[in-house]
Order: C-alpha cells, then structure tokens, then sequence
C-alpha cells in the first residue's frame, strides 16, 4: 500500500488533517513575528576607555595596545579597529563569520572577562572600560521631540516620561534617548574677588564636592522604630549653591555667589545634537525584542502614545521619523497580494490548458502547501521579513509542479478508464520518487546560501529554509491530498455520464497533440540539428548574461535617503550646527521632501538594520535622514543634490546615497593599508584617494581625517612648581 492509496482509503482523516493544516496555517500566519529586515548579529562591539587629558599618541600608546592585546586572547577573534582620539580610546572587537546571533552573548561575557582582567594594566586615570555590545540593536521605532518654545529641559522632561511608558508596552526591548543636552550649573569664578579675599579655587572645589556628595547620616531608635537621618543641605537650584558657605584662610565665611557668577545651562559643547525640520529635538528611539513582532510592538507604542495624549504639553509633538511596522505590513500586504494573484493565475492557466477542474484542485494545493509551510515557519521561529517572504514568492512557481504531475497523470489515466484508487496508486508509484528528486534538486539550488558562514549567509539564510520547506511539504501535499482530491473532483459529471472512469479514451487524439507529436518525432528524427541549436542557444545564453548587471543586493524600496556629511576636521560641533542648517534650507526647498532629520556630531540611532555611521564619526560629521512622498522620486533627485551641495561645501566630503538591502557595508569601495609609520601611511592613503578620485569616486575619505592645529602651550617648570602647576591641560 502506497502512500496515495493509504490517503485515500483514509480520506476522513486526510479531510480533517487537510482542515485542520488550514486552520493552523492562518493562525500561525497571524502569530508569525514581523520585521523588515532578518535578525542579523552585528558581530561586533566598541570598547570605550576615556582617558583625560591624554593625547592620541598617549592614548594609544598606554590605553589602545592594552585594549587591543586583551582582545586578541580571544580565539573567536577576527580582527580589531582602534581609534585613538585625545582623551579617549575606541576599539571595535570584530568576531568571526561563523559565529551566529545564539552564540554571541557568551563570546561578549569573555570579551568582558578579558577587559576585567587587562583593566588592572591601565595607566592611572585611565577607565573605565566600557563596552557596548548592543551595537547591532535595531531601533524600529524613532521619533523626534520637538516643542516650539520649550527648553531642552522640559523637553527632556517629557522625554523622560514617554520613555518609563512606553517600555511597557508589548515587545518592547530598550528605549533610548538621542540628542539630549545634559543640564549644568556653572559656577563663573571671579579671579579677582578671590584673590582679594584669600579663597583659592581648590577650597571652591572642595566645599562643591563635600556638599554635593551623598553620605550613610546614620540613624536613630526612636520608641519602638529605628529610623534614618535625612538631613537638608543638598543642592536643589541655583541658589543654594549661591549660598554655600566658604571659609578663608583669614577664618572669615563667605557666600559663594559673592566670588562668582552662577547659572544653570547645558554641558558645551555637547556631544551630539538632533534637528527635526529644523528645530532642536529629542529622539526616542524603541528596539523590538529577539523574535519580536515589529507590528505589534509597533502598534502598541501608537496605542500607549494615544493613552498619553494629554500628558504630552501643548506646543510639543512627536514626529514620525522611522515607523518599522509600516513598512512591515506594507511588506506582508504586498506578498499576500502577490500570493492570492500567483493562485488565481495558476488557476486560470491551468483551467486554460487543464480544465477548470484541474485548476481549482492544484490552486487549493498551492493554499494548503503555504498553509503548512506558516505552520512549520512559526514552529522553527522563523520570522516573516523581507528574505522570508521573498523565497515564499520564488517558491510560488514551484510549489505547483508536484501537483500538476500527480492531477495530470490521474485525469490522463481515468479518461483512459482507469479506476480512480488504481490510478492514484499507479502515477504515485511511478512519479513519486522521481519528484521527490526533482524538489531535492530545486532545494539543494539554494542551499548555498544555507550553508554560508559570512554575513550575507545569515541575512539570507532564511532563503534557503523556507525554500526547503515548502518544497518538501508541497512533494507531500502532492502524493496525499492531491490524489484524494483528484480522485473525487477531477472528473465532471459530463464526464461521468459518457461513461467516466470506466469508458476508455485517448487523450492525446487532439490536434494539439497531432501536431506536437509530429513536431517531436521531426526533433528526433534531425537530431544532430536539435543538439546544435540547443548548444547555440546556451552559448548565446552565456554572452548575453554578461550583460546582465549584477547587484546581490538591490536597493531598497524605502521612501528615504541619506546626505552623509564630513566637513573639515577640528570644526566646533556648533560650527557644523550651521552648515548643516545651511543644507537643510536647500532640501526643503526640493520638491517631494517630506521630512528633515539631522544628527550632529555623530549619526542616528540604528533605525534600519542596513544603515552603518562611520567609527570615527565626530563633530564635523551629519548625518541627514530625508523622507520623500514616493521612493521613485530619489533615483532622480540624487545626482543633482550631489553635486550641488558639492559646489556649496568644496571642503567637505559629501555623500547623498539610498538605501541598499543586505548587511550594512560602508563604502562601496574600501582600502586598508597596513603598516607601523604612521606618516607613510598617510602618504600612501593621500595618493590611493587621488588615483579613486581621478577615476570617478564619490565621497572618498581616509579614517584618520585631516591633520589639525593643536595649541602646545610651553610649560615653564620653575614658574609652574611655585604656583603648584604640574602640567599644562
């Protein structure tokens, strides 16, 4: 008994599992996760060691070695990039290819380990070693703050609410907040004052620090409790610095607002500066738990923003910057779009070459095989994203092939009059393993990408499974279902009433079949002919696909583009803050812009999984996110937006560039050049971007940046001792 027959003769069973396999197929269609992108594992993290007052040579010398040597104990290492910067050492850790998402949470606890370890090797002052291996984190959800007429602070403020209220909401991993001015109070020393009254700036220093640090105050039994002191005297506003109380060398207590100046402000320069269509703005940038819905977390942050309504000030507003699960269910609408069209043109041309009936019962096929394969993608976790539904449409053509051999081969058979059960056991045996061998092959077709180690391998790793998946599952559907279903439906009652399965009849009497016949017998009999024409064919196939443009990763469909902005080294952050403002003017100008925004000082929080901001990223760098109405405007609008902003900045590396599907790159281009002087080696990348210049090259830049001006104040030691200087800072 083969497995068709078994189908058949239990075909109460196979009805209730065919029912039941739809059911499940539409459930697990809803609970699938949604993202845009595949989970990806950026294999890498930043290790950030501050070391005050150092300068780059210091810093690499006494902070990025030590760094670097602890990293390199780590056998799951390929390689790292450091950065030495006055004052602070950055090193990117970059692991190895082979090392998948599941397995890096123990590879950065070993980071860790190694980093406790080495921390002990630090020069004094150096440290804390911090590092972040959430680099890859992607923000699917980013908004900006703004407020007309409201103060970083309040912004802050509100800032700070949204984001304790929105980490409840469902799949929500991590909030954060990009672009604040952290407060300040400054306290202006009077030089004058103090030297008249016999204060120094050190006694200032010390009765700040003594007032303003929390201490155990003890407590006390109080009856039958045991209490804590709170005593007052803690800073709470400006004025009770004002008032703090400073004793002289003469014994005499003076108030500190009577030697200096004091006002609440922002730290500057700050270290990073967000603007939404110009105005000043806090991001607030929502990440979606492993294995999350975008979707849902999506729509359950608009949910509890509307709960919220009334807490956000009037005046102030949140804009949309990136919405993930907009793109995620235009995405998911487009593909059961794309599903229900792929049915109705199977059953159309089948019902034009097969007959209705042949049509409906393959279309009902192709249903039932997506059905199961959404059972068996939401049992392995796989999620519905950009890759995923991809290999869902390319397996659309083949999910019917199984199934057109078995209902062919039935209808041709029981038209000859053959009994349905004996003709579902005779085409399954005979067709069965020939077609388990023909999906094996369409699998392994793409089990390259299954089996690759790198990065493109686990972004698109997903290809491959669903492939293999619902393959294999249509292979299965096609040897039970079908059978059962051809058996009863395949014939009409037209069909039965001239005799149906018991009146013998050729169904190859046709014209069609006369002439094809006719046609194939003159193949064979000119066959030395028929093998020249298909070896030209092949070859004419191989000359014309060098023409074919090849690009593994297309760009992408989001109504958005990027304007990456590098002006010269040394510049003030503030300084970048203008010509910035200055581009911005100009893209609001162009028709279609939607939307501005614009980091300063470094890039966005990582909104999309495909967008990358250069390490050494710093105060002449922008980053400037445009949103357009349609993205078929962008293809048009790049070339002249390069180039005039080009003419505007001459000094600046400017590069305008849409989004590309695939791991984030950087440069189309990159070049390293390795070696131990660092003058050669900057000669060297001078004249490799000259030669990428000459031939056409955009936006081509050098890590290390400019050379700058650095003031090198000389220090006078016997001058310097008696005033208690010991080094110039």
């Amino acid at each position: 008994m083969n497995i068709a027959e078994l189908a058949i003769k239990k075909s109460v069973i196979t009805w209730t599992l065919t029912f039941v396999m739809l059911v499940l197929g539409y459930v697990s269609y809803q609970g699938l996760a949604r993202l845009e992108d595949p989970e990806f594992a950026i294999k890498e993290a930043v290790v950030l060691t501050p070391y005050p007052g150092a300068s780059p040579a210091e810093v690499q010398e006494e902070v990025t070695e030590v760094i670097e040597k602890a990293a390199q104990q780590m056998g799951q290492l390929d390689r790292v990039e450091s950065y030495s910067s006055r004052g602070m050492s950055l090193v990117h850790v970059i692991i190895k290819d082979q090392y998948r998402k599941e397995q890096l949470p123990q590879v950065w606890d070993e980071l860790r380990r190694k980093m406790a370890d080495n921390a002990k090797n630090l020069p004094p002052g150096a440290g804390p070693i911090i590092i972040n291996d959430d680099f890859g984190d992607v923000y699917g959800v980013y908004f900006g703050l703004v407020g007309d007429g409201y103060t970083y602070a309040e912004l802050k403020e509100v800032a700070d609410l949204l984001q304790r209220e929105l980490l409840v909401a469902q799949d929500v991993k991590k909030i954060v907040l990009f672009g604040v001015l952290p407060e300040a109070i400054y306290v202006e020393i009077s030089r004058d004052k103090t030297a008249a009254l016999g204060i120094t700036k050190q006694e200032i220093f010390d009765a700040l620090r003594a007032k303003n640090l929390p201490v155990e105050s003890g407590n006390i039994k109080f009856g039958t409790q045991y209490l804590a002191f709170k005593p007052t005297g803690e800073f709470k506003s400006e004025k009770d610095f004002g008032n703090l109380f400073i004793a002289s060398k003469r014994g005499k207590l003076i108030y500190l607002r009577d030697v200096a100046k004091i006002r609440r402000g922002y730290v500057e320069p700050p270290s990073q500066i967000l603007r939404v269509d110009g105005k000043p703005a806090i991001g607030i940038a929502i990440s979606t738990v492993m294995g999350g819905n975008a979707v849902t977390m999506g729509n359950a942050v608009l949910k509890r923003l509307e709960e919220l309504e009334d807490q956000i000030p009037v005046g102030m507003k949140l804009v949309e910057i990136s919405m993930q699960s907009k793109a995620v269910t235009k995405a998911v609408n487009g593909f059961v779009v794309n599903l229900l069209e792929a049915v109705a043109i199977v059953i159309v041309v089948l019902a034009i070459f097969m007959g209705v009936r042949p049509g409906a019962i393959i279309g009902f096929i192709l249903l039932l095989t997506i059905a199961a394969s959404f059972v068996v993608m939401k049992y392995y976790g796989i999620i519905l994203q950009r890759i995923s539904l991809g290999a869902l449409i390319i397996a659309l053509g083949m999910l019917v092939d199984n199934a057109i051999v078995v209902v062919d081969g039935m209808k041709v058979k029981m038209k000859q009059g053959v009994d349905g059960l004996q003709a579902a056991k005779e085409v399954v045996s005979q067709n069965s393993t020939p077609l388990l061998g023909a999906t094996a092959v369409a699998i392994m077709a793409f089990a390259s990408i299954g089996g690759m180690t790198n990065s493109t391998g686990e972004y698109c790793q997903s290809l491959y499974y669903v492939i293999l998946i619902s393959l294999s599952l249509s292979w299965l559907t096609a040897v039970t279902t079908t059978p059962l279903m051809t058996m009863k439906f395949v014939l009409s009652k037209k069909d039965l009433q001239k005799g149906g399965e018991g009146e013998a009849k050729d169904p190859y009497g046709g014209k069609f079949y006369q002439i094809y016949r006719k046609f194939l017998t003159g193949a064979i009999k000119a066959r030395w002919v028929t093998i020249a024409v298909v070896v030209g064919m092949f070859a004419l196939s191989l000359y014309g696909f060098g023409f074919v443009k090849q690009l593994f990763f297309p760009a992408s469909t989001r109504p958005q583009f990027i304007v990456e902005c590098n002006f010269r080294e040394g510049i003030h952050i503030r300084e970048t803050e203008k010509e910035v403002a200055k581009i911005e003017d100009y893209l609001r100008k162009r028709e279609g812009v939607t939307l501005i925004a614009s980091a300063i000082g470094g890039g966005h929080p990582r909104f999309l999984l495909t967008y990358s901001v250069p390490v050494e990223a710093a105060n002449q760098y922008s980053s400037i996110l445009v949103s357009v109405k349609d993205y078929k405007m962008i293809e048009k609008m790049l070339p002249g937006i390069q180039e005039d902003l080009e003419n505007m900045f001459p000094d600046a590396c400017i590069n305008v560039k849409k989004f590309n599907l695939g791991p984030a790159t950087g440069g189309k281009i990159q070049l390293r050049i390795n070696g131990t002087d660092p003058e050669v080696l900057r000669e060297l990348a001078e004249k490799a971007m000259k030669i990428f210049r000459e031939e056409g090259a955009k936006a081509v830049r050098s890590e290390w940046g400019e050379k700058i001006k650095v003031p090198v104040p000389i220090l006078a030691e016997d001058r310097a001792m008696a005033l208690g200087i010991t080094r110039p800072m």
